[in-house]
């Protein structure tokens, strides 16, 4: 047993005793409740178990969590697709995934998700040319299996969160 505390959209858990061998994807979905995490293939190849991992210096990644231990996220802050919407409101992320219908069966929605919102953020710190957005967006969410093939739905509503909001996420073409 190991003393787990971290903090997970913005709210302090623990400390709690965890088994060792304890995934984070159990420990977030059987010991918290929070079953927007889903567990897919067990092998962290389809990262529909994917989380974001907040850093102290404001960068953020996202992260499996079917293969990892809840212990490697101890003092950690992470953000689950539980935290995207804020006091009711879908974020501008989460609405653009209804608009496209990029859903489908929901699995790997949340991997998606995290996994745009990083591009979003890091976007917002470094913003990249509109001839290089298409190739941005695919490389991001590359790595990202979709059993229902929504991938061009994804790639689309992320596309348009950027491009609605094009000042804070791209540079001008030269």
């Amino acid at each position: 047993m190991t003393t787990l505390s971290l903090t997970i959209n913005g709210q302090k858990h623990g400390p709690m005793d965890v088994r060792d061998d304890l995934s984070m994807n159990d420990f977030l979905r059987e010991m918290l409740g929070m079953t927007g995490t889903k567990f897919g293939c067990g092998a962290a190849q389809c990262l529909s178990c994917a989380i974001i991992v907040d850093e102290p210096d404001g960068s953020s990644y996202t992260s499996p969590t079917c293969i990892a231990p809840a212990v490697n996220f101890d003092g950690k802050s992470i953000r689950t697709v539980e935290g995207h919407a804020k006091e009711g409101q879908l974020s501008a992320l989460q609405q653009a995934f209804i608009n496209h219908f990029a859903f489908q069966c929901g699995y790997c929605t949340s991997g998606f998700l995290n996994e745009g919102q990083v591009l979003l953020e890091r976007l917002a710190h470094t913003p990249v040319a509109r001839e290089a957005l298409e190739q941005t967006i695919a490389d991001a969410l590359d790595g990202h299996l979709c059993r229902c093939t929504g991938y061009i739905k994804y790639h689309e509503a992320v596309r348009d969160v950027i491009l609605a909001d094009a000042s804070r996420y791209l540079v001008a073409s030269k």
